[in-house]
């Protein structure tokens, strides 16, 4: 053992120092040592520090990355457009743990920034701006985060800019789903719901659509989402992962309490859904409404849809993920079972907003179809899921409130 203390006794030689000036010459020995206690303890203290921040223990490692007893952890790729930011809302109110995945090249950080408001407490949600179609960013997404279930929203869906610009949906949906499922494998991650969408079903023969329906799409969008399905199914049956597949039809409405609504790009409203083409008209940012198609073999002439309620589709998810079986696949139609043509929407859309929308009729739009509504007996029967939301002037008026609050959509940049 080291001694540090040091004799009283007379320096070696008899010898004291001399004094100058009331003060004694520093024995240089003396302060060698000193000198080196203090070298001793800073090299301590960076060896306990270095220590500290390597012990596992210690670590501050985020809540994202961790397996949690009690905690859901749910990817919600698109979080941050309409249908996933209402999914996302959801799921935190439920408290699932969330993370969201958006390139925000049709979603809004808006939305996000919201859900960010209402659930700021740590451990919640997370937002990861990342491109699905980038194999090291989906990599390292899922390499750094512990995932128990994806739903995947992500996806360009517009029929008409399908057909102009076909390759851009092969690549947005059916190749990045691939890179998604691809990821799941590779770090175990065993529950997936698929958004997908009745397009795959084209245009059948007999109404309403079942699950059991031919699917022969008829638009570059809906194939892309028959391959993406196709891809999944396969896969399938050499996995034990738990696979529900949702087919939903015409998305409206919005939160009830006004928090999230549909706020489409600008550039996009030509593409966009009727409701969002509606708003634009009855709040003059275009000066009607374009109807395309009139001679359609329906009673009045125009496309029939079933237009389901975002948040009665959300439910639907919701119930898929709690329901979801290892090993097992089950694909839903998500609809109310009716159909109601695009007049019949049209004057419902002038009740709710209370503006007289002047109307345009005009030729088909490539890649449309007559008539396409659900038969949802399925979904109801196996995950007890009915519709709850399916008065159409309801939906709209709730919608258009949204509409009349954010004349600008979420009125933020989508810088992150």
């Amino acid at each position: 053992m080291l001694n540090f203390t040091r004799s009283r006794s007379q320096p070696r030689g008899g010898a004291r120092p001399l004094p100058m000036g009331g003060l004694d010459y520093a024995d240089p020995k003396r302060k060698g040592n000193f000198l080196g206690k203090v070298f001793l303890a800073a090299g301590l203290t960076a060896l306990c520090i270095i220590m500290i921040k390597q012990s596992p223990s210690l670590s501050s490692t985020s809540p994202f990355a961790l397996s949690e007893p009690g905690v859901t952890h749910v990817l919600v790729t698109g979080g941050a457009g309409y249908i996933g930011s209402h999914a996302t809302l959801r799921l935190l109110k439920e408290n699932y743990r969330v993370t969201i995945v958006d390139n925000l090249s049709r979603g809004n950080m808006g939305a996000v920034r919201v859900l960010q408001n209402l659930f700021p407490e740590p451990g919640r949600l997370q937002f990861i701006c990342a491109d699905l179609g980038d194999q090291k960013s989906v990599n390292k997404i899922f390499s750094e985060n512990k995932f128990d279930a994806v739903m995947h929203f992500a996806a360009v869906a517009y029929v008409g800019e399908s057909t102009m610009d076909p390759l851009k949906y092969y690549h947005n949906i059916t190749s990045n789903t691939l890179m998604v499922l691809e990821a799941m494998a590779k770090n175990d991650v065993k529950t997936l719901i698929y958004s997908s969408t009745c397009a795959t079903y084209g245009e059948p023969e007999k109404m309403p659509i079942t699950e059991d329906t031919p699917q022969v799409p008829i638009n570059p969008y809906g194939k892309a989402k028959k391959m993406a399905e196709d891809i999944i199914l396969d896969f399938s049956k050499t996995s034990d992962m738990a696979v529900m597949i949702l087919r939903y039809f015409n998305v409206i409405g919005s939160d009830p309490e006004g928090r999230l609504g549909e706020a489409p790009r600008p550039e996009l409203r030509e593409q966009g859904r009727i409701s969002g083409a509606c708003f634009d008209a009855a709040r003059g940012i275009i000066p009607g409404l374009k109807v395309r198609g009139t001679d359609y073999k329906t009673a009045d002439g125009t496309c029939v849809r079933d237009y389901i309620n975002v948040i009665d589709l959300v439910d639907a998810h919701v119930k898929a993920l709690q329901k979801a079986q290892s090993g097992r696949v089950r694909i839903y139609n998500v609809g109310t079972g009716k159909g109601s043509s695009v007049k019949e929407f049209v004057d419902a859309c002038k009740k709710a907003t209370g503006v007289d929308i002047k109307v345009e009729y005009l030729p088909r739009r490539p890649g449309d179809y007559a008539e396409v509504y659900s038969d949802p007996t399925k979904i109801r029967l196996e995950l007890n899921w009915t519709a709850q939301h399916a008065d159409l002037l309801e939906s709209l008026k709730i919608a258009w409130r949204w509409q009349k609050d954010h004349h600008n959509g979420y009125g933020v940049s989508n810088s992150v």
